[in-house]
């Protein structure tokens, strides 16, 4: 049995991946798919980890699985490689992922690749954190998802802490798990060239790529949870 510890993105909670939980609990696997205090401007990468981590050790505790696996959707990517340094993880899983570049902060990372993040500039006058609009973010995050949940989705948006941007990566190198990435071919939010060259060629990911905007927990559960599932298949990215 794996448990799979479902990180969510930014703005979000952990309910946003409570399709792929569902198809996971019932192939028999077990997850936490904790709320990150990602609305929290003290709380940087190493609290969010901590955070993940007391769900893995509760969890543990009650289950005893035999994997471990971490999958981080968008921002919540710059804390993954840091639980793994908490804990002995089988494998990190970045959806659509930011990758933090160890002892750098990751606005330093932007500033010499301005194409990892494709997001139109919000404008001024949304209602919801730093402006955003509905129809911004219906085409930046959900522009594939049905559009009742994409807007439950965008009234329950919170406001997000840009600590885990401005801070140093907590951590002095990239942790020895192997490492997947998901990358969504059709991602208005996080580039496609910086996912593929940052990925593969900075932290030697495998990549599987899938149909799709950025929130495929909303949009593909099915074919996301069916890659989760695979993660033990070699045909799929040469995990044994």
């Amino acid at each position: 049995m794996t448990l799979f510890t479902l990180l969510h993105g930014g703005m979000h909670f952990g309910s946003s991946w409570d399709a792929v939980t569902q198809e996971l609990v019932r192939q028999g696997h077990q997850v936490v798919a904790p709320d990150l205090p990602v609305d929290d401007d003290s709380a940087g990468a190493g609290d969010w980890a901590r955070v993940a981590l007391d769900a893995i050790e509760r969890a543990v505790q009650d289950w005893a699985p035999t994997n471990v696996v971490v999958v981080a959707h968008s921002i919540s990517g710059l804390c993954a490689p840091v639980l793994a340094t908490l804990y002995p993880v089988s494998r990190l899983v970045f959806v659509a992922g930011l990758l933090p570049v160890p002892g750098q902060s990751f606005v330093e990372h932007l500033a010499a690749n301005p194409d990892a993040i494709t997001f139109p500039e919000p404008p001024e006058h949304g209602a919801r954190p730093f402006g955003l609009t509905w129809e911004s973010v219906r085409d930046g995050f959900y522009h594939d998802c049905p559009e009742a949940l994409a807007r439950r989705a965008f009234d329950e948006l919170r406001h997000q802490s840009f600590t885990v941007f401005t801070e140093r990566c907590p951590i002095g190198r990239w942790p020895d798990a192997p490492t997947t990435y998901v990358l969504m071919r059709d991602d208005r939010a996080v580039g496609e060239s910086w996912a593929r060259r940052n990925a593969v060629d900075r932290i030697g990911a495998s990549i599987v790529e899938l149909d799709g905007g950025h929130s495929p927990f909303y949009s593909r559960p099915a074919e996301l949870t069916a890659i989760l599932l695979g993660l033990g298949n070699p045909d799929v990215d040469g995990y044994s």
